[in-house]
């Protein structure tokens, strides 16, 4: 007897028959239950399917946090297209790059962005059901994009099968509504959603990962799990609460960056008695380890063990390499960084850990150049690619430097030119038409000079000190 295939569409299929009249999405006073979600998918799968987008097509979606990015998410499911949701706060120039790279068939936003949007393909739809095609477990659903150590971002794909199995083994506080900090062109929004979608249960979504916004929809909405990044929860607890009912809130989640124990006794002390777990992972592993509530007190600053069904081991550098099903399936077109990826079918971090004599890890430092700010990867050669080209600077380069909220944080090491002088504000000022915010240096040191190689002239990088 062959076993179904593990399909993404049919999370929405299987929760529109069992909850048809549940809520899937919130966003604001606008929400979304699951038939009637599943009936735009349907109605939207239509229209792709006579725009002539095929299984194996990129349908590109470049809008701000909304619910209409669920039907074309599960419309692009359904006819074996490929979600491409692209960052709406990057620069033209870095979206006109990545839309280069993935040569979408359908490039579709809100009204806001100028590009085709769910109303404008509905008209297509044929007054005749189209056939839809057949779609297999191991085709890629989406694709995410994440900087590379060249500068040019990679094109992470993930399949359908890796998708359910990382939707099927979520958190277990599933009844109520989560609340998903995460932008919509991030993974974990994605996860995140199916894993409650899985469960017939519903997300909010938040247009901005502030304080006063996700408290405010914690208590709106009686959530009962967050799941925050530790500069996120810190500026939670220490915001004004008051007039808040958050008695409902049992658990908290974090990871993405280093987790003190300083920051784990002030989500206590805000909200006492409250559960409090670790995860450390990544596009392309998902959760590597994960850690207890029971272990956060004697294992302080460690990311746990290994996730189930991960089997990990560190490279002669100590660098954390991961096998599970969960891993993705390669980098879009890019056969060399998907077979530098791996090594004996272990996908390489590019983390490197220490492990103690129970098993727990705990991350040192990174086997590559990679800057990981508030859980966003970060290519140094992208940044200095921009300042050098600042007239006042004759040389720059660029480090992370760690940062208690951050994980780290973007440094620049500048060398003006004759007469010339900088200011952090002036640079972060000239890179706004380039990079996306979270690229811009948020530190500067000027310098005489940058370390460089004789013969290649390339900075090195194991020098600079911010």
């Amino acid at each position: 007897m062959t076993a179904s295939p593990l399909l993404v569409g049919d999370i929405l299929r299987t929760a529109a028959f069992r909850v048809p009249r549940a809520v899937a999405a919130w966003h604001g006073d606008r929400s979304i239950t699951f038939a009637d979600a599943e009936a735009r998918a349907d109605a939207l799968a239509q229209a792709m399917l006579a725009a002539d987008v095929q299984r194996g097509d990129r349908v590109a979606w470049i809008a701000e946090t909304c619910i209409d990015a669920m039907a074309v998410h599960f419309a692009c499911a359904f006819v074996g297209a490929i979600f491409t949701p692209l960052n709406p706060k990057a620069t033209s120039e870095e979206i006109d790059r990545l839309l280069a790279h993935c040569e979408p068939k359908l490039v579709m936003g809100d009204e806001a962005s100028g590009r085709t949007t769910i109303q404008a393909l509905s008209t297509r739809a044929p007054a005749a059901a189209l056939p839809l095609p057949q779609v297999f477990e191991d085709d890629p659903v989406v694709m995410y994009y994440t900087s590379g150590t060249t500068g040019s971002p990679k094109g992470c794909l993930l399949s359908h099968r890796t998708q359910r199995l990382r939707a099927g083994a979520g958190s277990p506080y599933l009844a109520k509504p989560t609340i998903i900090m995460f932008p919509q062109f991030h993974m974990a929004n994605w996860s995140r959603a199916l894993t409650w979608w899985v469960q017939g249960s519903a997300v909010v979504y938040i247009d901005k990962a502030d304080a006063e916004t996700i408290i405010r929809a914690i208590d709106r909405h009686r959530s009962d799990v967050l799941r925050a990044i530790p500069v996120v929860w810190r500026r939670i607890v220490e915001h004004d609460r008051a007039g808040y009912d958050l008695s409902c809130l049992r658990a908290a989640e974090t990871g993405t960056s280093k987790v003190t124990p300083e920051l784990v006794a002030a989500i206590r002390g805000a909200f006492p008695g409250i559960p409090i777990s670790i995860a450390y992972g990544s596009t392309e592993g998902w959760l590597v380890c994960t850690m207890g509530p029971e272990d956060i007190d004697r294992k302080p600053g460690a990311v746990g063990l290994p996730s189930p069904s991960v089997i990990l081991r560190e490279g002669d550098d100590g660098e954390i390499m991961v096998k599970s099903p969960y891993l993705f399936s390669g980098y879009f077109r890019n056969e060399e960084a998907t077979a530098n990826a791996f090594t004996d079918g272990f996908f390489r971090t590019g983390d490197l850990a220490e492990v103690d004599d129970e098993g727990y890890r705990t991350i040192v430092g990174r086997a590559g150049d990679l800057i990981r700010s508030g859980g966003e990867w970060i290519s140094p050669a992208e940044v200095e690619s921009v300042l050098q080209g600042h007239p006042a600077l004759a040389d720059a380069a660029v480090i992370g430097v760690p940062d208690p909220d951050w994980g780290q944080v973007v440094t620049a090491l500048v060398v003006p030119r004759a007469g010339e002088t900088m200011t952090i504000e002036a640079l972060r000022q000239y890179c706004a038409g380039s990079l996306a915010p979270h690229k811009h240096p948020r530190r500067l040191k000027v310098v005489e000079s940058l370390p460089r190689t004789p013969a290649t002239g390339q900075i090195q990088r194991r020098l600079l000190e911010a």
